[in-house]
């Protein structure tokens, strides 16, 4: 397969052709143009001549016989004067004509004929002529009364003058595509340098995976070993400059920044699951070598079927995690129009045991019941689901969880509050973080129950806020969701604190 050309190669031969085109088209406009005005010149030399005969003709009809009389220049050339009479024949010619005759042209004949004037082109001998022919009167007499006049001048001084234009204008097109094809090389191999920069360090990141490197700054003017112990170090060299390679290799440097902090969330998500999962395993484990030495007894089963259920509901809850980080909030509304106090009261009704049922109270503000947003049914509802087993596991083993309903200008909300002593700031600000449990949190849970309310919340364009031992989960009424993702608000104005 042939290599395509470079693009310093492409752009040198397209400038080139360019300015040569050019050069030449104006080259073609400036010839056209002399020779026009040339050709009108000899046009008007030829009819002021002609002009002059007529008054001789006129006045002194005599004198056009005479010797030199005729004689004179149009042009760059002798003036070739013809004077004939009505019947055509030849009454006078000047000196420059020789022996030679002017032919029978168009011009000549319409002058007699119609006795109008013109111009035409013809030839005398090998030599291009232009003639100008015009009618004499038949006032004052003499032997041209009634005949016509016909002054011809040679074109070939102005072929003289344009022939050798035409060469410079191929000459300069030439000089021209080589000058800008020369230039345009040397400006796009400078303006392409910092895309050498960046291709270079590109390379070098794409070699050694390594994600913490930076592309170089375009505009850094260093050695090459500066430039590559910077490249090296993953530092952009200073303030990239404001022009489109600038703004290109910020734009580049900021996605390697978000997949650098990808990719170390997701290891540490992995090291955060990795240490959940091993603790119920090696439960589950020890169990099981307990049965096997010593058999089966009601309390090794029921040790071994709570940590099979508590590894069922982790992995579950890595599952719902995973979906929620894949699922990415986008322009058009997810899911189905959603009835938020109907919501709420299908999840209260829902709770398991019973008596934990019980403790659990819907409150529907008024107005509140025609509010319905847009979104995934089952997502929210687990969203909503969490919050309520959070407030039942953490609250007083009595107390009571509200779930409370209201309606904004742009929001449902559905606030959940139990009656415990609520999160301390410090604790406020990292409920929402995945796999966090207070050091006196109630015994259960994943640690990942809050970390899906916040990215379900978000990815319906909404948030999710804590203030003491009330959380809320505020939703966009039914509309567009919000291109920009949402957010996680987190205060509490309780200071001792617990979960």
């Amino acid at each position: 397969m042939t290599r395509a050309p470079s693009l310093r190669t492409r752009v040198a031969v397209a400038t080139a052709l360019a300015i040569a085109i050019a050069v030449a088209l104006l080259g073609i406009a400036a010839l056209s143009l002399v020779d026009h005005e040339l050709h009108r010149s000899l046009d008007r030399d030829l009819r002021s001549r002609a002009a002059e005969v007529a008054r001789l003709a006129a006045t002194t009809p005599k004198l056009i016989t005479v010797a030199g009389v005729l004689e004179g220049r149009v042009g760059t050339s002798a003036a070739y004067v013809q004077v004939v009479d009505r019947q055509g024949r030849i009454v006078a010619r000047s000196g420059a004509l020789g022996g030679r005759v002017l032919p029978d042209a168009a011009p000549l004949r319409r002058a007699l004929r119609d006795r109008t004037a013109g111009y035409g082109d013809t030839q005398l001998g090998s030599e291009p002529l232009r003639l100008y022919a015009a009618p004499l009167a038949s006032i004052g007499g003499g032997p041209a009364a009634g005949g016509a006049v016909a002054v011809a001048g040679a074109t070939s001084g102005i072929s003289d003058i344009v022939d050798p234009l035409r060469g410079l204008v191929l000459l300069a097109a030439l000089a021209a595509a080589l000058i800008a094809g020369a230039a345009s090389v040397l400006l796009t191999r400078r303006a392409l340098r910092p895309l050498t920069r960046l291709t270079q360090g590109a390379e070098a990141i794409a070699r050694t995976g390594d994600p913490a490197r930076r592309l170089p700054d375009p505009s850094r003017r260093g050695t090459r070993r500066a430039r590559r112990g910077a490249a090296a170090a993953g530092a952009p060299g200073g303030p990239a400059p404001r022009d489109e390679v600038g703004r290109l290799a910020a734009t580049l440097n900021a996605m390697l920044t978000s997949l650098e902090q990808a990719g170390e969330r997701e290891r540490r998500f992995v090291d955060d699951a990795s240490h959940e999962l091993r603790t119920p395993l090696t439960a589950l484990r020890g169990n099981a070598a307990y049965v096997a030495r010593h058999g089966a007894d009601p309390e090794a089963l029921a040790d071994i079927e709570a940590d099979a259920e508590r590894l069922a509901t982790l992995l579950d809850d890595l599952l719902a995690l995973a979906r929620e980080d894949a699922a990415a909030p986008a322009p058009e509304p997810p899911g189905e129009s959603i009835a938020v106090a109907e919501l709420a009261r299908a999840v209260v009704a829902e709770i398991e045991p019973p008596d934990a049922r019980a403790r659990v109270a819907t409150v529907v503000a008024p107005g509140a019941d025609q509010a319905h947003v847009r979104g995934d049914r089952a997502a929210l509802a687990r969203a909503l689901r969490n919050l309520v087993e959070n407030g039942l596991r953490h609250g007083p083993p009595e107390g009571r969880v509200t779930v409370t309903v209201t309606q904004g200008v742009r929001h449902a909300r559905i606030a959940v509050t139990d009656e415990g002593a609520g999160l301390t700031p410090a604790q406020a600000e990292r409920a929402f973080v995945r796999f966090w449990r207070g050091d006196d949190a109630a015994p259960g849970g994943s640690g990942l129950g809050l970390a899906i309310v916040r990215a379900t919340a978000e990815r319906h364009g909404g948030s999710v806020t804590v203030a003491g031992a009330s959380f809320t989960l505020e939703l966009p009424l039914l509309r567009d969701l919000s291109n920009s993702p949402g957010r996680t608000v987190v205060h509490s104005t309780n200071p001792k604190g617990r979960r």
